[in-house]
């Protein structure tokens, strides 16, 4: 490897996002070489447990100043939903080298915003890694049905939501099911404000009367546009939070020695989680 590539570098490079609007990300790079250099941003999907890793996007890096670069990830085409580690690869056949995070401008992020109205659903979040590198959260859904207002009362969930992708008709319901070899359904109605908007009451006995054995259990909740229409997932996408799991914590409610509370998974989908109390 050339002294000019990662060898060269006395410090690590940093990158700072910025959030245009239709979605489209400015990266902005420090990084100390030559304005001759030809450094490229490279994305490279983080594999699932037991998998293989597949092949990155990447893109040139344009000299905009004394030791700063950008590059621009425009919308599409989307990135494959999952985590993307952004690194910077310096010249050919240098090693990658990890991109640590700048400053993030996620104004251009908006909840329920039209930017995906009509069409499906891609976001891109940039966010901090656990040990400190810059990494893209991004999701892709044909459909998507968006929680908004989650209002917990003693025995039950009230849920505001918007459906994008699909509109809804005759027959729309909310159903949540039951994960695990023994799963269930519980059926709930839906309240429709026009062909997007709806609201639904999640009432906690229901779930408990499909208790087995005393076991944990979890809930996930989606909603049917209409009468045979398939089923969409119910999550919070359209924000700047790219891990809501640990940020919104909604409280537990006890009923018949079991605690209930409704929960977003690791991929920002709404589950109501069963467990016994000890």
């Amino acid at each position: 490897m050339s002294g000019d590539g990662v060898n060269g570098l006395m410090e690590k490079p940093r990158g700072a996002v910025t959030v245009r609007d239709g979605g489209c990300l400015l990266v902005r790079v420090r990084l100390p070489l030559p304005a001759s250099a030809r450094p490229r941003l490279l994305l490279q999907p983080r594999p699932k447990k037991g998998r293989p890793e597949e092949a990155g996007r990447s893109l040139v890096l344009e000299p905009v100043g004394p030791d700063e670069w950008q590059t621009v990830l425009e919308a599409a085409p989307s990135l494959e939903e999952g985590r993307w580690d952004a690194y910077v690869v310096t010249g050919p056949g240098e090693e990658r080298v990890p991109l640590l995070p700048g400053l993030r401008d996620l104004r251009g992020l908006v909840s329920g915003g039209d930017a995906v109205r009509g069409g499906p659903v891609a976001v891109r979040i940039p966010y901090a890694t656990k040990d400190g590198r810059l990494a893209i959260r991004a999701w892709r859904r044909a459909t998507h049905a968006e929680a908004g207002r989650i209002t917990v009362g003693s025995g039950a969930m009230a849920v505001m939501a918007r459906l994008y992708g699909a509109g809804l008709g005759e027959g729309a319901e909310v159903s949540l099911i039951r994960r695990g070899r023994e799963s269930a359904m519980a059926r709930f109605a839906l309240s429709a404000e026009g062909d997007r908007d709806f609201s639904f009451t999640v009432d906690y006995a229901d779930l408990l009367a499909e208790a087995v054995g005393g076991a944990p259990a979890v809930w996930d909740v989606f909603v049917h546009p209409c009468a045979g229409a398939p089923r969409v997932r119910v999550a919070r996408l359209l924000d700047d939070v790219a891990d809501r799991k640990t940020v919104f914590v909604y409280p537990a409610t006890t009923l018949g020695g079991v605690s209930v509370r409704p929960y977003y998974t690791l991929d920002n989908d709404l589950s109501v989680e069963v467990a016994p109390r000890h």
